[in-house]
Parts: structure tokens; C-alpha cells; sequence
């Protein structure tokens, strides 16, 4: 599998976001069992113009420092003090944008997923289980034992813990206004939401 490149990522925030349906998620373990993901559900966020963002108006703390990164870094943050959350870092290195992977399916090694995320096989789960495996960032961040010891990574080398392959493109793509940011003013209202049928 060919491993975007980092002038995938050094694009407008978007397009990336809308052009990373599809693609492989790979998740190299320690023992080098990669568990394989298609991205199914993206959000862009602008960090100079976008209230939603945790890098508004170039805002640097040690917590958003992997958002002024390069390109094709990944960008792994807590939220409520126990869901991990995966961003691509884009656009150019001091640029704080990124996408945050909101939801993905099971490729590969979807046993080993579903015990990081329920404890049992995948042919064991419930239909509710299986209804939402991965359909949320701290989901799948479970799923693929991804914590912030994988913040600051680069996602563009094939020998690291975690790199995006390029796959299928999707045969329809929604748009729509990203979820849980209603704090953020006009940017509630952005239509920085893709997803397609996992």
C-alpha cells in the first residue's frame, strides 16, 4: 500500500478533510500487528479563523503545539479527561489546522479492535456493539489503542506506529455542520463535515 505523502496533508484543511474518506488507517502494535481502518467520518478545523478550533487566532499552548507542526503529524488530545481524540495535522508547518477522524470501519484485525473496545471477539459483539464500533473519535482511538503517547507522530513513514495508506474513494460523500462545538459562534455553522456509509 502507497503511504500519503506529506504533500497530502500540506493542502487546504477542506479538501483534506473531504478527501481522506476512504483511506487506509493503519495502526502498527508493538509486537507489528497492523490493525487496518477506512476512514468513514472527518471534521476540518481552521485554527486562524475557526472558534471551534483548539488554535484560534494562532493560540499556543503546550497542549495545542502539535497543531503548528508540519504537515502529516498526528494530533492526539483528551477530552473530559478519558476519550482520545486523532487529528491529521495540515497546510503548512505554523498553520494550526487539522482533521479530527470522527469514525472509521474495520478493515483488518477487527478482533483485536473489538477487544480494545469491548473486551470480547468481533463475531461475539451485539448488533448494537457492531452499530457503534468505531462511529466517534474516542471510539476509535480505543479501538486502536492510540493515546497521547502517539501525539506528535508522523503519519507518513511506513515504519512508524501510525500512517494513512491510500484506498478506495467513496461513491457519495455528505456534508454537514460538525458536532458537539456549540460554543463557537458563527463556526457552529461551518459545513466541515464529511462522512460516508461505513
Amino acid at each position: 500500500m502507497d503511504v500519503l505523502t506529506r504533500d497530502f496533508y500540506d493542502r487546504d484543511t477542506v479538501t483534506v478533510a473531504r478527501e481522506l474518506l476512504g483511506q487506509q488507517l493503519v495502526r502498527v502494535l508493538e509486537d507489528g500487528t497492523r490493525l487496518i481502518c477506512r476512514i468513514t467520518e472527518t471534521e476540518a478545523y481552521v485554527g486562524p479563523i475557526d472558534k471551534a478550533c483548539h488554535a484560534y487566532q494562532y493560540k499556543r499552548t503546550r497542549r495545542t503545539e502539535t497543531l503548528f507542526a508540519p504537515p502529516g503529524t498526528a494530533y492526539i488530545y483528551l477530552i473530559y479527561g478519558m476519550y482520545h481524540c486523532l487529528n491529521f495535522v495540515t497546510e503548512p508547518e505554523g498553520e494550526p489546522c487539522a482533521v479530527l477522524i470522527r469514525g472509521a470501519e474495520a478493515v483488518t484485525n477487527g478482533d483485536i479492535i473489538a477487544e480494545n473496545r469491548f473486551g470480547c471477539k468481533y463475531g461475539e459483539l451485539t448488533a448494537y456493539q457492531r452499530k457503534n464500533f468505531l462511529n466517534g473519535p474516542g471510539k476509535l482511538c480505543r479501538g486502536l489503542d492510540l493515546t497521547r503517547a502517539q501525539n506528535g507522530v508522523s503519519l507518513t513513514e511506513a515504519d512508524g506506529p501510525l500512517y494513512v495508506c491510500a484506498g478506495p474513494s467513496p461513491k457519495r460523500v455528505q456534508t454537514g455542520t460538525r458536532i458537539g462545538i456549540d460554543y463557537a459562534q458563527e463556526a457552529v455553522d461551518f459545513p466541515w463535515r464529511f462522512w460516508t456509509e461505513a
